[in-house]
Order: structure tokens, then sequence, then C-alpha cells
């Protein structure tokens, strides 16, 4: 018999089971950051599933039935999971990264991401960027770089990723399953997934007050060597501004 799994939260299904008090993961000593990125991944989309059940070849399978018994489970079931939970996922890390202030101190969701896909689960690089012509540079995530734009006050995702592509000469190179926080594309030729780690921000200061979340996300911009339309034609264009 199989461990036991339940299904992604949708719909009327979401709002019933994690609206009201003592919902979602309970925080505790600086737990912010690996709660929200948990919560994003796992609560409402089955797309990184896979990480809770696939024997990976170097997979912790003790780390993975914490975070599939102990979280993600108990998140979709009851809208709720405790702070002893998540602790008991932070001592592991703590374990098998060999930092020590995992159980205590706030750390960057980027650094979680990649400590429990890589070094603990064995998982592929989800993401494949290219950089002005350069060598592929594979990783699990994308943060977003940018400078401070005072024509945007509130934006949304779309032109946050749009922009930062472009200010770094960025692009996405098609390859098998993104996983990401927001977004969602079914086609065969382009990444099903995105994983987006938005502006950071200190204590002190935040680049933006408010962000609005982009339900659709049009990558077709961002794909290297991917068809578009002239913008002056309306034909399959030859050229691309820079």
């Amino acid at each position: 018999e199989g461990p036991e799994s339940f299904p992604p939260l949708r719909n009327e299904a979401a709002v019933r089971v994690l609206q009201g008090r003592m919902k979602g993961i309970q925080g505790h000593c600086n737990s912010c950051y690996m709660d929200a990125a948990l919560f994003s991944l796992f609560s409402c989309t089955s797309v990184l599933d896979s990480m809770l059940f696939m024997p990976f070849p170097l997979c912790d399978r003790n780390v993975q039935g914490i975070l599939r018994d102990e979280i993600v489970n108990p998140l979709r079931r009851t809208g709720f999971v405790r702070a002893s939970s998540v602790m008991h996922l932070r001592e592991q890390l703590t374990d098998k990264g060999q930092c020590s202030s995992f159980t205590n101190a706030e750390k960057d969701p980027e650094e979680f991401l990649n400590l429990i896909m890589q070094q603990i689960l064995g998982i592929e690089p989800l993401l494949k960027l290219q950089s002005g012509g350069q060598k592929e540079q594979e990783c699990y995530c994308y943060q977003i770089f940018m400078d401070k734009q005072e024509d945007l006050v509130v934006p949304d995702v779309q032109q946050l990723v749009e922009r930062s592509f472009l200010s770094s000469d960025l692009k996405l190179v098609e390859g098998d399953c993104f996983p990401f926080f927001f977004f969602f594309f079914f086609s065969p030729h382009i990444p099903s997934c995105f994983i987006i780690q938005m502006p950071r921000f200190g204590k002190e200061y935040k680049m933006f007050s408010k962000i609005i979340p982009s339900l659709e996300l049009d990558i077709t911009d961002l794909l290297l060597d991917s068809p578009r339309e002239c913008c002056l034609c309306g034909d399959v264009a030859t050229l691309e501004c820079s």
C-alpha cells in the first residue's frame, strides 16, 4: 500500500478549507519564507507532487515523508499545518544542509528550494536560462532583479517578469517541466510552469508596496527563438528590437 495522498484544493473547496482563523501554515522562529513557499507550491496545485512520491535516485525518503505526511497532506485535508511540523522539516534541513541556522534564522526562499530540491530530493534543475547568447544556465527558480522604475507604482507580475528579463538580456530555453508559484500553461511547446520570486526588499525598504498577481502569464517574448508577430505588419517577425 502506497503513502496516503490528498488532491490540491481548487475553487470552492479552497475557499471553504483555507478561509478563516487558524488556517494556512503556522509561523514560528522566522519560518515565514518557508511557510509561504510551501503554501504556494502545494496548497492549490499538484504540479510539484512528484517531489512527494517519486523515488529520485538521490532522494532522502525521510525528508520526503515529512514533507508529504506532516505538511502537504494536513494542509490539503484541514487547511492548517502546525509550526512543529515545519520545525521537524527545518531540523532535517539543518542536518542535511550542514547549516545550523535553518531552525531559527530567516533565509532566502531560493536557498531553501535549492537545498530541498537538489541536495535532498535529487531533482534535476527545472529551469534553463540563457543570457546574451552565452551558455545555458540551469536553476530551480527565477529571482526578479530590477532597478526601481518610477512609472511602476503598483505593477503586476507580467510587467515585472518582462522588464527583469529585458534588463538582464535573458531568455527561457524550452525544456520539459518548469514548476512555479503562480502560473500554469498547457502546451507541449512551452514550459508548463515557472517558479518566480518577487523582488527582494529589506525590513526598512520595499521596492513596491503592492504587486498585483497575474492569473495568466504571457511568456511569448521570453522564449528563446520563439516565432512572434511583427508589431507593424502582423506577419512572423524576423528581427527583434533591443
